[in-house]
């Protein structure tokens, strides 16, 4: 059976490698601002998984839903957490979210299963 969290992230990976092997500056440094900005400050770092998760689902990326989701797994969120989270989102973004909020809940479940089994 396919890993659709291993799929990703390796392919994620792999083309951020690629991307920061072009040296680019100003890439290199939104990447640093990114991982910065995230970092435990003011806010831990749960509350900014979840900011950054509810802006992603507003935004309709679902490869940045899938990184927030994944972040926040780590961060021991738990799905209540994350189902208050892309409610929030949802009535934000509208029903025009609805695709990304399934999608969203599925990988989820991946990451649950993922984790379990390691």
């Amino acid at each position: 059976m396919s890993d659709i969290v291993e799929e990703f992230n390796d392919y994620r990976s792999k083309m951020n490698d690629k991307i920061l092997a072009d040296n680019n500056k100003i890439v290199k440094r939104i990447f640093n601002l990114d991982t910065n900005a995230f970092a435990e400050g003011a806010l831990d770092k749960k509350t900014k998984e979840l900011l950054g998760l509810v802006a992603s689902a507003v935004l309709r990326c679902d490869d940045c839903v899938k990184y927030h989701l994944e972040s926040s797994y780590n961060e021991g969120l738990t799905k209540a957490e994350i189902s208050e989270a892309l409610s929030i989102a949802t009535l934000i973004g509208g029903t025009i979210t609805i695709p990304h909020l399934r999608r969203a809940h599925e990988y989820w479940e991946a990451l649950e299963e993922h984790y379990s089994q390691g």
